[in-house]
């Protein structure tokens, strides 16, 4: 057929499979993967998908499914802290050795929270 797509889904998925590869790859912008992406995406998701969590459990719904929503963006920011670890060893330098701490401490405090 043809590269037609009047949905608009196939340039979508391109996008975003463009993001992920980059960061994956390292070569977005250490400063707005840790600051924009991490720090600021990434909290939003997690604090989201907590609060998601309460109310779950405060409508008494199966434990495992409020443990799961509340996990679930785990995944994520462990994707995240990867890429924010193999852009800074790419960049070099203090500033990249902070990111690389910062994110640590990151990953930890959204898994325990």
């Amino acid at each position: 057929m043809g590269d037609f797509d009047p949905t608009g889904v196939t340039a979508l998925i391109d996008h975003k499979a463009g993001f992920l590869r980059s960061r994956w790859r390292g070569e977005a912008p250490l400063d707005r993967l840790f600051w924009r992406d991490m720090l600021l995406v990434g909290t939003i998701v997690s604090i989201a998908s907590s609060a998601l969590a309460l109310v779950l459990l405060g409508l008494k719904l199966p434990l495992w499914l409020v443990l799961a929503v509340h996990f679930l963006p785990v995944p994520y920011n462990i994707f995240l802290t990867v890429a924010v670890w193999r852009t800074a060893e790419k960049v070099g330098g203090f500033k990249a050795q902070l990111a690389m701490l910062g994110s640590a401490l990151w990953l930890i405090a959204t898994a325990i929270v």
